[in-house]
């Protein structure tokens, strides 16, 4: 007696019923008074003989799918997503905002906590929102703020518009950035509005954080006034090749040997690694090496960048 799933007229009428005719496999099972999952076993002999051939058209003019996967896989990230080069770096921000926007709508669950940094870049995704999954979500500051000349870019302003385009809820830190010592942050530190937002830091389930560069010429750091080039040089001279929530490490993440670390008020990196989904945004190709230092560090596992960043680091 021959087997179902060797009777090769069958293979193809299930084959035809599923692919052609868009019909489900339960009701497939109804039709060929066969079980479910021969129904399965059917479809899959079919692939296997090469009977039915699937191909993918992908309607976007750049296709990073190949590249994204190989990034993944030789750094053990949970996602890359790749936006096209521009010649004017706006542009390219506005991309990695939108495409940022879409994947934290993809992943977001209910009451999900998620803290915020700053940047040119992370301000930017709130416009791309819309429509947004009614979630409960609640977002924070993951550091202070960084004065009153860049009030668009303060972390506090970001996690009100992130909010707001959720339809979720928010708590603020009002602290600055950087203080001039350990000592200072400390006496901040013993307020309790103050430590109990960096406490619910810890609670996060989803991050955000722009990666950024002492070479980058349009710093947020510069622009900033916190630093200026001779700092830049300092930090330089010491082995950093990025920071993240104003935090600095070398190329393989380390963030131990920066003492200015000890002044910043915000989650620590030692912390942000124990979040589940730490989203690094970065764009431009003197952002490589920081990239190359966070994803070595552990300090993000998802990664929205330009084509050319994400080549060089997978060449790397």
């Amino acid at each position: 007696m021959i087997k179902i799933v060797d009777n090769k007229n069958l293979i193809i009428k299930c084959c035809k019923l599923y692919y052609e005719e868009s019909l489900t496999q339960n009701e497939i099972s109804e039709i060929l008074g066969v079980s479910r999952p021969t129904v399965s076993r059917l479809l899959m002999e079919g692939r296997e003989l090469g009977y039915v051939k699937i191909e993918i058209i992908n309607p976007i003019e750049s296709n990073y799918g190949a590249l994204e996967r190989d990034i993944e896989r030789k750094y053990n990230l949970r996602e890359v997503i790749i936006v096209d080069d521009d010649s004017d770096e706006d542009i390219i921000k506005r991309q990695i905002a939108k495409s940022t926007a879409e994947y934290l709508k993809r992943i977001v669950r209910f009451n999900d906590k998620i803290g915020v940094s700053m940047g040119t870049t992370i301000k930017g995704i709130s416009q791309y929102i819309d429509p947004a999954p009614k979630l409960k979500l609640n977002f924070f500051p993951l550091i202070g703020g960084i004065g009153q000349s860049r009030m668009e870019i303060h972390p506090n302003q970001i996690v009100m518009d992130l909010s707001r385009a959720f339809k979720g809820e928010f708590k603020l830190l009002h602290a600055p950035a950087v203080v001039s010592n350990a000592s200072i942050k400390n006496d901040f530190l013993r307020e309790k509005s103050i430590r109990e937002i960096l406490e619910y830091g810890k609670q996060a389930n989803i991050a955000i954080v722009g990666i950024g560069s002492p070479i980058a010429e349009k710093s947020t750091m510069m622009s900033s006034g916190y630093f200026n080039n001779d700092d830049m040089k300092i930090f330089k001279s010491q082995g950093a090749v990025g920071d993240i929530c104003l935090q600095f490490y070398d190329i393989n993440g380390n963030s131990d040997k920066f003492d200015f670390n000890e002044r910043v008020i915000g989650v620590n990196l030692n912390d942000l690694k124990k979040i589940k989904i730490v989203i690094g945004v970065a764009a431009g190709v003197e952002k490589i090496e920081a990239i190359l230092g966070a994803i070595r560090g552990n300090l993000i596992n998802v990664l929205v960048t330009n084509y050319s960043n994400a080549k060089a680091i997978y060449e790397k």
